[in-house]
Order: structure tokens, then C-alpha cells, then sequence
């Protein structure tokens, strides 16, 4: 008891050992005041470690020591330690009820884990536990609100077959349910259907289809629900009135809010609620002036702004980068009457934080360290993304061992982020570890996990890995959402399985998922890289009928495909089809059209082409001229070519290799050697690694010069760097140091030429 009352355990497991050989164990009160003080300290990770201390003791825990601990996890969400103490107590061989099967399958449900619920109710029928009404009531609302509609009708319907009624409960879940589906007309009618003979109206029905249509838009019906509750002899309450103001906020309707602010008087006193809603929305609007005065009228009518009243005011003018405001409310809190806590604390952390005012974040932490309170995971979870975000990795990593070594567990979301940091930062071997320590941590990866997990491989070149992660994710029953298929999808493609990324759209059609721009542009550019452009066609027009407003993206990945494999009269209708729907070509969609020009041969088309570019206010960039210097040096407009080589010097662009290597042959091959020297000299300087093909045309540039010594040096330099000289080369220069008496240069380079002779000969031969 003393343990109890110091809530410290340290000592437990060696009492719990030494009780164990003396052959007893401590007793069912003390056991359940053990479990109870750790759920009030919110140490239910401790209370678990206790209860498994005590089976490694072989001492038999309390019964309501394990429901008090699955109650309280339940309320955490913790559905997987629940699971496992309900399984401990089934081998303990303890009784469980139905009411322990709802709490479970509530649980697992809400996390959208439907295989698993649906598995605890067959294990609860094969127990012979019957089913009340409360169990269908949680089904119905549990299951409808992950979006499984149909799962919670056929729970309504079945609820007749064992003899059940449904009651206010079930049909006001149910209409909540099909409201949120946006099947209003089946709520509408289920609506209708209870009010059907019934005197006294059900106002939590009324309310929550008064918060059905307004979540609709359809704000007028609304309004009629209220005159027909007034009509029945039933005065709407605050609460309806509450609904409406939510979903007017919703829809940034501030002004008809007030409106109905003013009007709900009649009926019903504003409460606290209303006041943080009306706040609430006129924060979002940047309405501060507005929001303060209604602070002030709830004053007036003997309400006090809470703790939650300034936490919304200060979190909605964070997010709307109002900060000084928002800091300006934090410091007027009166501390004695209304504390910040910690959602105070982690608004202002995160608004600094998502401004890139870290140091300020973290002097905040450090002020709410100080004030005695320890921040969760979501303060932590905030300081680690925004450090990672201001390109300030090795802090956040700092950030996440301080939270280890305060002892501030982690919670799967947190885990998430961070691992979607490491990734993101360029660290593919620690954002694998930390996967892992998420299994370490006693979680279960969700579809977020395994998402960040897929995309970060495929960023970091492990894309083949993605096909055995998808398939993990399916056979543990998780449902994938539209960023989980997209993800993968992605991935597929970029690994080249582009028939496996077609499938899984198909797959993501049938399951009901709505492919998005990002899925249709994934497989569009996945086929076009691979030239399989009719049926990227397909797809682009396909996403078209559907809607799906393609951005900038999918038209530049089709340009792409198209010009590639000389297709430019397509490729060119794509752009204009772009321009048409008020999309602006920027400087890679261009570069793929001019490229597809430059390589069809059409120069002077493409000089069009980058006239018009910079008319339209898209600025070239080193590509850009990398890709004209080329192309007029392949239709051997060489001056040309030079012209754009010093435009593109003078805008501090670098050129690439293949650019230098082709301005420098192009000028060699045009007589301008002494440019082509110096460019040659330059490229060395500054790292860049000469090809065959660069020093052949340097040597022949130099030799038909007169410039032989010069040119037998680089010669020398080619063979010495174990590049290839060709004959052509070897006669040109040949003939220059003739003509310049290095008679003893010309016996080397003629050894040369006729081993080369000789290679080729031997070479046909085979």
C-alpha cells in the first residue's frame, strides 16, 4: 500500500518474486489499487508491465484489475494491449462478458481494423454470448463512422433476427451514419420512419439530423426541422442551435452564423460551447476584431472565456499566421484564473514552429518545462517536424533523445513523423530502424507507417522493396486509403512494374477508392517512360471524363513520352490543350517540347519555341540552353551554338559535360580552335573529365590549324588517359606534323594508326 500511495514501483517485482516463492501473492483490493493509481497517473504502459510481472510470478492477477486496465486503454486506444489482456484473462480462465467483447470491438472498429472486430464478434458467438442491444448500437455507430455503411445496416437489420428492438439510440446512430455518408435521402427516410406515430419528438434524432443537413448545405431544411420541433411542443435547445452554428462555420458562412446567433435567443441561452464555436470560425475567417468582441459579449453574459475558449483562439490565429496576436492572448491569460495547459503550449510551439521560428518554439518548451509541465508527444511531435523542416536535422534528432531520457513515451503518430523526417532528410537506413522501433515500442505500423515507409524506399532508390511492404499491409487486413494505393502505386512505377500500377488502379475503382490526379498522373508517366503512350492516352482522357482536374504534371509527362519516340505533333497539341485550360507551361514542360524539336531535327522550330517561352514569361534555365546548344551544334550551326554558349555564361549558368563536350567539338569542327582551346582548357579547370569524342575533335581542330606540336601533345595526353583515337584523327594529325617536320611525332602516330589498323582488321575477321 505504501507503493500506492508513493505511486513509485521500483521495488515491485522484487516483493512480487519474493511473494511468489513464499507461495502467495498480494490481494485482489491491492492488486486493483496497484492498477488504478498507475491509470490515474495515466501510466497505463506501467499498469500492463505490472500485470505481466505478476504472470511471470505465476501470480493470478484480479479480474476487475484487467477490466479496470482494458477500460482505461480503451479511452487511450491502446487496441492491441487490450487484446492481449482480454486473451490473458480468457486462459486465466475468468468469465468475459459481453459488455468486455463491445468495449473491444468498439476499439478495434473506430481504428478502422474491420477484419479484426469482425473476428472478436465470431469468437463472441461462438462463446454463446448474446448480443444486447448496446453491442448493436456500438456496431452500428462504430463501423458507420470509419465509413462502413454497409456493415452497420446489416448489423441494424439484424438486430430484429435476436429478438431486438432498435431503439432511440440505434436509429439516431444510424441517421448520424448515413448523414455522414452523404446519404441523406436513406437518413432522411430512417428520419421520418422513427418520428412515424411518436408523440414526444427524440431531440438527440432532431439534432443530429439538423447537423445532417447542414453538414449538406442544405441550411434551409434545416431551419424547417426547428419550426417542427417548435410545433411538437418541443423548444430547440442550444445544442441544435450548436449544430447549425458548426456546420455554417464549416462552410465560412460568418455572417448568416451571427445572424442565427442572434435569432437562437429566443429559444435557448448561449453556453460556452456556443461562444467557442462562434470564436472559433470568426479565427479562422482572420475576423480578430470580430472574435474578441464575442469573448467580450460572453463576459457580459456571465460566462467566462475557459482554458479551451483561448486555446482556440490562440491555435486558429497560429494556423492563420497571426502569431503576434496569438502570443499577444498568451501572455494576457490571467494564470490564476485561466492556466494555459498543454494544448496552449503546443498551439503556440507548432504556429512558431510552421513559420520557421524554431528557437522561439523551443524557448517555449523550455517555458513550459519550467511551469511544471511535461510535454506530450504532440508538443514533441511538433518540435521534431519543425526542426527537420528548417533543414536542422541533427536538432531534431537532439529533440527526440531528450523526450526518451525524460521518459515521455512516444505515441504511433509521433513515430510516424519522425520516421517521415529521417526519410525526407536523406536518412533510408534510419527511417528503416525506426519502423522497426515502432514494433519495438509495442505498436502495430498502421497505413500511414507503411506509406511513409514505401515512399521514403522509392525516394532513396529501393522502389523494387514496395511490392513485399504492400502485400504485408494487406495480409495484416489494414484497409488502404487513396494516399496508401497512391504511394504504392508510385512506387510500382517508378520501379518499373507499371502493369502492377495499372492493376492496383483497377483495384482501387473496384474497392471504391477515387483515383486522384496524383494515381492517374503516377500510371500516365509510368507508361509514357516506357513508350506505352496510346494507353497513357487512355488513361489521361479517362481521368478527364471522371472530373479530375490534371494538373501540370500528367501534361508535362505525356509532352515528355510523346516527343520522345518523335511523336511532336501530339506532343504539341498536348501544350496547347494546357494553355487552353489555363494551366502555365513551366521551364521542365518546355524543355521536354524543345528537347523532342531538337532531337526531330527541327532547329528553327524549336528557336521558335524558346521565343515564345520567354514571351510567356517562363525563364530558360541551364537546360534550357543546354538543349539549343546541342541542337544546333547536331545541325552543325556552330556559330549559333556559340552565340547561346555565351548567353548561357552570362545568365551564371554551369553547363554540363555533354554540353561542353559538344560546344567544344562544334567550335573545333567550325576552325574556331582558338575558342575551343580555351573552353578545353576551362572545362579541365573546373573538374570536368574530356571523352573520346572531345579529344578527337580537339586534335583534329588543332592539326588542320597548322597548330601540329600542339595538337600531338593532346595526343600524347588521349593515350595517357586511355581514351580511343580514331584513324580519322590519326591521318589528320598525321598529315599536319608532315607538313610541320616532326618527323619523329609522325613515326609515333603512324606505329599508332596501323595497331589500330590492325585491332579493326582483327576485329572483322571474328
Amino acid at each position: 500500500m505504501v507503493m500506492v500511495k508513493s505511486k513509485s514501483f521500483d521495488m515491485l517485482e522484487q516483493i512480487l518474486e519474493e511473494m511468489s516463492l513464499a507461495g502467495f501473492g498480494p490481494t485482489n483490493s491491492v492488486c486493483i489499487d496497484i492498477v488504478v493509481s498507475c491509470v490515474k497517473s495515466h501510466k497505463l504502459r506501467e499498469a500492463y508491465g505490472i500485470i505481466q510481472m505478476m504472470r511471470k510470478f505465476k501470480i493470478r492477477p484480479a479480474f476487475s484489475a484487467y477490466t479496470t486496465l482494458i477500460g482505461a486503454l480503451s479511452e487511450a486506444h491502446e487496441a492491441d494491449l487490450m487484446l492481449s489482456l482480454f486473451h490473458q484473462m480468457q486462459e486465466l480462465g475468468y468469465e468475459v462478458t459481453v459488455h468486455l467483447f463491445t468495449t473491444l470491438i468498439r476499439v478495434f472498429a473506430r481504428e478502422g481494423r474491420v477484419d479484426a472486430a469482425l473476428s472478436l464478434l465470431d469468437e463472441m458467438r461462438s462463446n454463446s454470448c448474446n448480443a444486447d442491444i448496446v453491442l448493436f448500437n456500438v456496431c452500428i455507430d462504430s463501423f458507420g463512422k470509419v465509413g462502413k455503411v454497409d456493415i452497420a445496416w446489416k448489423f441494424f437489420h439484424e438486430m430484429r433476427t435476436h429478438g431486438l428492438s432498435p431503439d432511440d439510440v440505434t436509429y439516431t446512430s444510424m441517421i448520424g451514419v448515413l448523414c455522414k455518408a452523404n446519404r441523406l435521402d436513406e437518413a432522411v427516410n430512417m428520419f421520418e420512419q422513427m418520428e412515424l406515430n411518436r408523440k414526444v419528438p427524440c431531440a438527440y434524432a432532431y439534432n443530429t439530423m439538423i447537423m445532417g443537413y447542414g453538414l449538406a448545405g442544405k441550411f434551409d431544411e434545416a431551419y424547417k426541422l426547428l419550426e417542427r420541433q417548435r410545433l411538437k411542443g418541443c423548444i430547440p435547445s442550444v445544442i441544435a442551435y450548436n449544430c447549425i452554428l458548426t456546420c455554417l462555420g464549416k462552410k465560412g458562412m460568418t455572417d448568416e452564423s451571427l445572424r442565427i446567433f442572434e435569432e437562437m435567443k429566443k429559444d435557448a441561452k448561449p453556453n460556452l460551447s456556443t461562444y467557442n464555436i462562434l470564436i472559433d470560425m470568426l479565427c479562422k475567417a482572420r475576423k480578430l476584431e470580430a472574435a474578441l468582441e464575442v469573448r467580450d459579449s460572453m463576459k457580459a453574459a456571465g460566462l467566462f472565456p475557459n482554458v479551451r475558449t483561448m486555446n482556440i483562439m490562440i491555435d486558429r490565429l497560429s494556423k492563420s499566421g497571426l502569431l503576434e496576436e496569438a502570443y499577444s492572448l498568451f501572455k494576457e491569460m490571467d494564470h490564476k484564473v485561466c492556466t494555459p495547459d498543454s494544448v496552449t503550449f503546443c498551439s503556440l510551439i507548432n504556429g512558431l514552429g510552421r513559420n520557421g521560428r524554431v528557437d522561439e518554439a523551443y524557448s517555449l518548451y523550455e517555458q513550459m518545462l519550467d511551469s511544471g509541465r511535461i510535454p506530450d508527444a504532440i508538443a514533441y511531435t511538433s518540435l521534431i517536424r519543425n526542426f527537420f523542416m528548417s533543414g536542422r536535422k541533427e536538432d531534431g534528432h537532439k529533440i527526440y533523445k531528450e523526450m526518451v531520457r525524460r521518459g515521455v513515451h512516444p505515441d504511433l503518430t509521433l513515430l510516424n513523423t519522425y520516421m517521415d523526417c529521417v526519410f525526407k532528410a536523406g536518412e533510408a537506413d534510419k527511417g528503416r530502424a525506426l519502423f522497426e522501433e515502432i514494433k519495438a515500442h509495442g505498436f502495430i505500423p498502421d497505413v500511414r507507417s507503411y506509406s511513409i515507409l514505401i515512399h521514403g524506399l522509392i525516394k532513396a532508390g529501393f522502389a523494387r522493396e514496395t511490392y513485399e511492404l504492400f502485400y504485408s499491409m494487406k495480409e495484416q487486413g489494414y484497409v488502404l486509403d487513396t494516399l496508401a494505393y497512391n504511394t504504392v502505386i508510385d512506387g510500382f512505377c517508378k520501379a518499373g512494374k507499371v502493369n502492377k500500377a495499372y492493376q492496383l488502379l483497377e483495384e482501387m475503382k473496384v474497392k471504391g477508392q477515387q483515383p486522384t490526379v496524383v494515381t492517374y498522373g503516377a500510371v500516365i508517366d509510368g507508361l509514357a517512360k516506357i513508350d506505352r503512350l496510346d494507353e497513357a492516352y487512355m488513361l489521361f482522357e479517362e481521368a478527364k471524363s471522371k472530373g479530375i482536374k490534371l494538373n501540370l504534371v500528367v501534361y508535362s509527362s505525356l509532352i515528355d513520352g510523346f516527343g520522345k519516340v518523335g511523336r511532336i505533333d501530339e506532343a504539341y497539341l498536348i501544350m496547347e490543350e494546357l494553355m487552353q485550360n489555363g494551366l502555365t507551361a513551366n521551364v521542365y514542360t518546355w524543355n521536354c517540347l524543345l528537347d523532342a524539336l531538337v532531337k526531330a531535327e527541327e532547329i528553327n522550330e524549336a528557336l521558335v519555341c524558346f521565343n515564345s517561352m520567354k514571351d510567356l514569361k517562363c525563364a530558360p534555365n541551364g537546360i534550357t540552353y543546354s538543349i539549343l546548344i546541342n541542337g544546333l551544334c547536331r545541325v552543325r550551326k556552330f556559330n549559333k551554338a556559340f552565340v547561346f554558349w555565351q548567353d548561357m555564361q552570362k545568365l551564371g549558368f554551369k553547363p554540363n559535360m555533354i554540353t561542353y563536350t559538344t560546344m567544344i567539338s562544334g567550335l573545333a569542327k567550325a576552325g574556331q580552335v582558338f575558342e575551343a582551346s580555351l573552353l578545353f582548357e576551362r572545362f579541365k579547370a573546373n573538374g570536368g573529365i574530356p571523352d573520346s569524342t572531345c579529344y578527337n575533335m580537339m586534335i583534329e581542330g588543332l592539326s588542320v590549324s597548322n597548330r601540329a606540336e600542339e595538337a600531338y601533345k593532346l595526343f600524347e595526353e588521349t593515350r595517357l588517359k586511355g581514351c580511343h583515337i580514331y584513324s580519322k584523327t590519326c591521318v589528320i594529325l598525321l598529315d599536319a606534323l608532315h607538313k610541320a617536320e616532326c618527323l619523329e611525332q609522325a613515326a609515333i602516330v603512324g606505329a599508332v594508326l596501323k595497331e589500330t589498323a590492325k585491332s579493326q582488321h582483327a576485329s572483322r575477321s571474328l
